[in-house]
């Protein structure tokens, strides 16, 4: 039977997507998503349920995978949440403890009091600055505070991992424990020059080696998967903004692109060697074969988070819909500012401690110029960490708040670059769907991958550099305010 399809996973921070893509289509033609719960149990702290996290990628990948033989399919490419932490029982396989997410600010004291002297090692090591946004801090946490977590280290049955080796785990049946490079190198425990776990940062922070997973590169032959439908073949693993920087066709040195999801991601492809920054952080963009690709990235730890307060808890729209013609209703931002810092500031300011605010209010405003504002607050994010990289000549944009003319138009207008939206704002899936199809022969070349990438709509500036520097201004004004 002739091989069609490649599968995507797609494990985000508030939801899990598996999408069917036809390879002769050139398209995702099926897919299916299931949200699960936030939990929150102190001030600044997220987690979430690894179990049900399973359940719920399961469940799309069975469900995509509906209808088809194995032989239809030419393998399996995930792509994940980052930074977010397991531990869970090597014999079982079942978590030992609440997955500590991304985003939670816990261990920020922690970090805070982590000598200068071993900060600069980090960096020079990992590329990271410290801070509590990154694994290792987090894992240190469980162990010191779980005594499950503790007696599974001792009998040498704990596993610890980002949520693609558990999902890994578990999918293969416990048979294949590994991360790739990219979720390794936002660890804090991994030498993005050596490309092994570091030991000296391993012992600072007290985790064995022999509980971390094996690494691997982003487009090879993992393991097998058990589905509903028979076992299919795991292709590719992953971090999610690495997987949209490769979705954009961000081959080249000096291509870029802007993910705007839970939070703003902003990757610079900066080639084969690390760049180092003082502000930014370097990241291994994907390995494939024995060629490795680096990247700079400004992470913001709220964008469409921001969206999402102002949905459910605010109630000043009723639907992310309603922010995609929002210069109509409020032709400008009437002097508000909106600061969505609920965990803290993240590049380049790397001011964890600060929360959210809403600037400039007066007696004219409306729930519309805040939401303009909210809008408003991603695009000089974005500018705040343009500014620290290199040359582009095209910024490409993805994620579910990219349907906004409004905010591309914006981020040309005050970055000055040419913007694209591209025809799938599916990016971040499509990169390891690319990289399955590598791995399997699906795909043959990253040149025939660039061919199947096409712009659906391009910005270039049009606003004048005065006005958009006065708005900036206002921007750096209200971050005064909070730090």
């Amino acid at each position: 039977m002739e091989k069609k399809y490649i599968v995507g996973i797609d494990e985000g921070t508030t939801n899990a997507r598996a999408v069917l893509y036809d390879v002769k289509k050139k398209t995702i033609v099926k897919q299916e998503s299931k949200n699960f719960k936030q939990y929150y149990p102190n001030p600044g702290w997220v987690e979430h349920d690894a179990e049900e996290i399973f359940k719920c990628v399961e469940s799309c990948l069975n469900a995509v995978l509906d209808g088809l033989k194995p032989e239809e399919v030419y393998g399996i490419g995930i792509t994940n949440q980052r930074e977010s932490v397991v531990a869970w029982n090597k014999k079982t396989g079942k978590p030992a403890y609440k997955s500590i997410v991304w985003q939670c600010r816990r261990t920020e004291k922690f970090c805070e009091n982590i000598p200068n002297r071993m900060k600069k090692i980090i960096k020079k090591k990992t590329g990271l600055i410290v801070d509590a946004y990154f694994s290792a801090s987090k894992m240190k946490w469980i162990l010191d505070n779980s005594e499950k977590v503790r007696a599974l280290d001792e009998e040498d049955n704990l596993c610890f991992g980002t949520i693609d080796s558990f999902l890994l785990y578990r999918l293969t049946g416990g048979k294949t424990f590994a991360t790739d490079v990219t979720n390794a190198s936002r660890t804090m425990l991994f030498n993005i020059n050596t490309l092994c776990w570091d030991e000296e940062l391993l012992k600072y922070f007290g985790i064995k080696k022999q509980t971390l997973p094996s690494i691997v590169s982003n487009s090879e032959i993992l393991g097998t998967a058990k589905t509903a439908i028979g076992e299919i073949p795991i292709a590719s693993m992953i971090g999610d903004q690495q997987s949209a920087l490769f979705g954009q066709g961000c081959f080249y040195k000096g291509m870029a692109k802007d993910t705007f999801g839970t939070g703003c991601f902003l990757l610079y492809n900066s080639g084969e060697k690390p760049i180092s920054s003082k502000t930014l952080l370097t990241d291994i963009a994907w390995k494939i074969g024995d060629k490795t690709t680096y990247a700079l990235e400004g992470s913001v730890f709220n964008a469409g988070s921001a969206i999402t307060w102002l949905v459910e808890n605010m109630e000043m729209i009723s639907s992310p819909k309603e922010t995609n013609d929002i210069d109509k209703k409020a032709p400008t931002n009437l002097g508000v500012y909106f600061i969505p810092a609920f965990t803290g500031l993240g590049a380049p300011h790397w001011k964890g401690d600060v929360r959210g605010s809403i600037t400039g209010l007066t007696r004219g405003t409306t729930k519309y110029h805040i939401v303009r504002a909210c809008l408003e607050s991603m695009v000089y994010s974005s500018q705040d960490i343009l500014a620290y990289m290199g040359d582009i000549s095209e910024l490409r944009c993805d994620g579910g708040v990219t349907n906004s003319d409004f905010l591309l138009q914006f981020l040309s207008d005050l970055s000055g670059l040419k913007v694209t939206r591209q025809k799938s704002v599916e990016a971040t899936v499509l990169g390891a769907v690319y990289l399955a199809g590598l791995a399997t022969g699906a795909f043959k070349s990253l040149e025939d991958i660039s061919k199947l990438i096409k712009p659906a709509k391009t910005f270039t500036p049009k606003e004048s550099k005065e006005k958009m520097i006065e708005c900036y201004e206002g921007w750096k004004n209200a971050l005064e305010h909070i730090y």
